[in-house]
């Protein structure tokens, strides 16, 4: 069985697979100290791929050790794509993953993976199997914490699922200028990749893809633990 781990700043989410079917997920903050001889009792571990964008914490040693493969995935990783990204150190691996896991379900089409997460970002496949790169946008967390850091009166409110074209009040007018402008944002994003590319493939992932796809006015794949999976089938790609 393989193990796929996504270390993100704020939490982490680790897949278990067998072949290319997810069979279990987990997902824990990644400032926990996990457990991870207990959450892995009952599933044989043969080979494991991390990507971390902070240090790798001490409890996954017990894992790799014991593994017959680990990859830690970097940029000099073999890839099932052609990796077109100019500064290639630079480049976030969960969108390598993300672009991955395109490939894997859509190989040899265009595919446009938008992550919405810390950053929402759009990531751009081409019907070559060739990652040209995207563009990073702040997520809705960010947004929100931005207003409350940059003005001196702006409270700092919690993330909600509801939001009106016209609030009446300071928080409704947030949420507004949040959710409902992050939406047109991507809406019109998506539009100048289809006037380029009209034959595309739009996949959004990410922990606050829901919050936001049902105000897209697009119809778009929307699919969790896309990540996961790419991680997987670079895995695999390596194997």
């Amino acid at each position: 069985m393989n193990l796929a781990v996504d270390i993100g700043n704020t939490r982490t989410k680790m897949g278990v697979f067998d072949q290319s079917a997810l069979s279990t997920v987990f997902t824990f903050d990644t400032s926990e100290s996990a457990v991870l001889k207990d959450m892995m009792d009952g599933f044989d571990i043969q080979r494991v791929i991390i990507s971390s964008t902070i240090d790798l914490p001490d409890y996954l040693s017990g894992i790799t050790l014991k593994a017959e493969k680990n990859i830690i995935l970097s940029e000099t990783t073999p890839l099932p794509f052609l990796n077109q990204y100019a500064s290639k150190n630079s480049l976030g691996k969960d969108r390598l993953a993300l672009v991955a896991a395109a490939h894997a379900r859509f190989p040899h089409q265009n595919n446009l993976v938008i992550g919405c997460g810390t950053c929402i970002t759009f990531n751009f496949i081409n019907n070559r199997d060739e990652f040209l790169g995207g563009s990073i946008h702040p997520g809705l967390k960010m947004r929100l914490l931005a207003m409350h850091t940059f003005t001196g009166k702006l409270p700092l409110i919690e993330l909600e699922n509801k939001a009106e074209l016209i609030g009446n009040d300071t928080k409704t007018n947030l949420l507004s200028g949040v959710l409902l402008a992050a939406s047109k944002e991507i809406d019109g994003m998506i539009d100048e990749y289809l006037v380029k590319f009209p034959q595309m493939n739009i996949i959004i992932t990410g922990g606050d893809a829901d919050l936001l796809v049902s105000r897209l006015k697009k119809e778009i794949f929307a699919i969790p633990n896309l990540t996961l999976m790419g991680l997987n089938h670079i895995l695999e790609y390596n194997a």
